[in-house]
């Protein structure tokens, strides 16, 4: 398998395991506050899609719109199969340019932040139904499952990344 199919291939499986992580942290969420397993895509898909702002909106009952949870699925999946690509090239560069490796990791972990601060921002009107934590839960879980998976994948990138 040449280098650029591999990092392609490696970046939609990271893309997809981040995906299915944070839909498992949130169904997961969402079953324990008995909100409904599917409350939290539902609401985010209403934001995203149909323009949802106020969150007195959990003062009634609130009927599950599967159109809204399809879609924002399927937004979410295209985002991570996207970050999932990108995150791979890095690691493939910074595989070929030791070097820079440091700086790789250092865009990574930025990354990361900004995803956790553009989710936080998509979310501010609705702040009561998605607490700040859970976001950044939610996307360090699927970090670690993602990260796990390429570290297996790529021995001792870890170290690489770590500048070792």
């Amino acid at each position: 398998m040449t280098p650029a199919r591999r990092t392609i291939q490696e970046g939609l499986v990271v893309g997809l395991i981040a995906a299915v992580s944070v839909a498992l942290f949130y169904a997961i969420f969402d079953f324990l506050a008995a909100r409904g397993t599917f409350f939290t895509v539902d609401i985010l898909g209403k934001a995203v899609f149909q323009g949802l702002r106020d969150p007195s909106i959990l003062m009634l009952p609130v009927r599950p719109d599967p159109s809204a949870i399809l879609q924002y699925n399927a937004l979410h999946l295209l985002i991570s199969l996207a970050i999932g690509l990108v995150v791979t090239g890095l690691v493939g560069y910074a595989e070929r340019h030791p070097s820079r490796a440091r700086f790789v990791a250092l865009v990574i972990v930025g990354g990361f932040l900004v995803t956790v601060l553009a989710v936080n921002a998509l979310v501010a009107p609705i702040r009561p139904l998605v607490p700040w934590w859970s976001i950044v839960a939610a996307n360090a879980f699927a970090v670690v499952l993602a990260g796990l998976y390429l570290m297996r994948r790529r021995p001792g990138i870890a170290r690489r990344l770590a500048g070792a």
